[in-house]
Parts: structure tokens; sequence; C-alpha cells
């Protein structure tokens, strides 16, 4: 007796593969932040080392802060995966065509990286920490007073960052038989996404930074310590507008990017002109233009406009709207991608 065992009739395979659900868009979400907060926090370590007063700019919230994050995002990974008590067997193997191999690798030399950054204010910022832990001062110390270690570690920063960035956009554009991720643009799309969404990230916990000496306690320490300055102060109010000039470059490039992907997919094969059809008129064109383009990049970037030339006062809703946009659009490029399909150019029996 033949037996078959079909999943042809899996609401989640047949008629479409639709089998990434609400984690995945989250997990790229997570790791684009970290990643744009990494890069930004590099810069401002190359800076620290060329001994430039650090209250000049917002990059002091990546180390601690991008640890849980970082965690945060890898949970909803965990959640999407099937067989969760062997995920440990993915780091036991190393396979170099395999965008999956290298990015888990990335992911745990992130980790390593951040708490390592970690180190160039932790005590001041957890004192608690300091005090238990005399070890942790020590390092601090050493770390800080070579410039040398704190530009090497800008440098990782920036790589590492750059690389997650891109990663979470190749992890899409890998799969081939889903038109709408193949597309070599989708990589710096996500990645100047996750760097405009990690200055958002950063001015909303600028807000929170009121300048007052750190909680001397185990438990509000350690919250404290989530948005640590790379100084021994915190910068300066009105050096946000540093960082919003970031971010405004960061939309522009964005836009252009979105622009660009549309043309790519446009201009390929009919299979990659139907799947763009998916976000242009489709079904999914109205999360795309009105929360990406709209909420995500345009009024921000308008907003942002005037609070520089100080028409409007600061506010934080301008960064609310960009986690937002970059949020939905990892939601729309995940959802609808699963849905594309390549297209045969003639009819069947042709």
């Amino acid at each position: 007796m033949l037996e078959i065992t079909s999943t042809r009739h899996n609401p989640l395979i047949d008629p479409h593969l639709a089998v990434w659900s609400w984690e995945i868009p989250l997990y790229l979400f997570f790791g684009g932040i970290v990643a744009g907060m990494m890069v930004l926090a590099g810069l401002a370590m190359l800076r620290v080392a060329r001994g430039e007063d650090s209250r000049s700019f917002f990059s002091m919230q990546t180390p601690l802060l991008g640890f849980v994050l970082m965690n945060i995002g890898m949970l909803a990974l965990l959640l999407d995966l099937t067989h969760r008590l062997y995920v440990w067997r993915v780091f036991t193997t190393f396979q170099v065509t395999s965008p999956m191999a290298w990015g888990s690798w990335v992911l745990i030399i992130v980790y390593g990286v951040l708490l390592v950054s970690a180190l160039i204010r932790l005590p001041d910022a957890w004192p608690w920490l300091g005090r238990t832990v005399p070890a942790v001062r020590t390092w601090s110390d050493t770390l800080v007073a070579r410039p040398r270690w704190i530009a090497g570690l800008g440098w990782a920063n920036l790589v590492l960052g750059t690389g997650l960035g891109i990663y979470t956009g190749i992890l899409l554009n890998t799969m081939v038989a889903r038109p709408l991720w193949n597309s070599a643009i989708l990589g710096p799309l996500f990645l100047f996404s996750g760097l405009s969404a990690g200055a958002a990230v950063m001015h909303l916990a600028s807000v929170a930074l009121h300048g007052r000496p750190a909680p001397q306690g185990m438990v509000g320490g350690a919250f404290s310590a989530l948005l640590q300055p790379m100084g021994a102060v915190p910068p300066e109010k009105k050096t946000v507008d540093s960082l919003i000039r970031y971010d405004q470059i960061f939309l522009v490039i964005e836009l252009v990017l979105i622009g660009l992907l549309i043309a790519n997919l446009h201009t390929s094969s009919a299979a990659h002109a139907a799947a763009a059809s998916l976000i242009m008129t489709g079904p999914y064109a109205w999360p795309f233009w009105a929360g990406v383009v709209l909420v995500g990049v345009l009024l921000p970037l308008a907003w942002q406009g005037l609070e520089l030339t100080h028409r409007v006062a600061h506010t934080v809703v301008p960064a609310v709207l960009v986690l937002a946009g970059g949020f939905t659009l990892r939601w729309v490029m995940v959802n609808a991608g699963q849905i594309s399909e390549i297209t045969p150019v003639l009819p069947l029996g042709q």
C-alpha cells in the first residue's frame, strides 16, 4: 500500500506560500533600529576618540538600549520558529552561501560589540553596578583612557551596523521565487529605513534624558543605564537639531530608494511588474502609500523641516511617525512579497 502525505490543503500553503506572520516584520523592524543606532553611535565614538565634546551630539543610547531592542527582535524570531529547542544548531555549522548563516553569526558579534560599547560610560550610568562589580569600573576606565580603542569600537559599530541593516533586506532579496523581494535595492532601502528609525529612537530617548544624577539603586539604575550618555553629562537639549538633520538625510534617501525600487520592478520581468502592482494599486497599496510614503516619510520630513526653521516647537511626533512608517514598510514587503509569484510569459499549453 502506498501512503501519500500532502500539505496542499494547508491554508498557509495553498494557494499562496504565506507562512510568515507578524513575527518576521517585527524582527526585521527591531533589527533595522539597532543597525541604525549602531551606525550613529559608531560616528559618535569616532568623534569622542578625536577629543570632541560629547555634548555636541546625540548618539548615547545605543549600547544597552540596543541590546534590549535586539532581544525583543530575536524573541519575535524565536516565536516564528517551529522547532525552537533546536535553534542552537544554526551556530554549529557555517554555510558560506547561506544568508541566514551569515546573519546568525553577525547577530552574535553584534551582541558582543553592544556589550563592550556599553562599558564606555556604564559605571557612571549605572553606579550600583560600578560599586558591586569593581572590575566593570576598571574595564571602563581602561577603555575610556585609550582613544584608539574607542575608535576601533566606533568602526566596529559602523561596519556591523551597516551589515546588519543591509542583511535585513538581503534576507528577503535572496528568495528569487518571490519577485517583489528580488531586487538589489531592498538591502539599501532597509538600511536607510533602519538609520531613520534608529535616529527616531534616539530622539525619543533624548526626551527622557533629564540631566539628573543616575539612580543609585540596582533596578532604577538599570533602567536609567538604557539611556546612558556617551559623555559624563547628557548632551545639551539644543543639539537634538543635529539628530533631526541626520534623519532628514536618511528620509530623503529612503524616498529615493522607494522610487528606485518601484522603477526597478516595473522595468524587470512581467512577474516583477505584477509584484509591484501589489503595492502600487493592489491590496497593499493603501498601507504602502498612506502608511509608508505619507506617514513614514513625507510627513516627518515636512514636520522636521518646520522644527529646524523654528516655525513649530520640537516634539516627538515626527519620530513616532518615522517608527510607524518603518514597521509598516517591513509589514507590507513581507506580506505582499509572500503572495507575489513568478508568472508564466505565455499561457499554459502554448
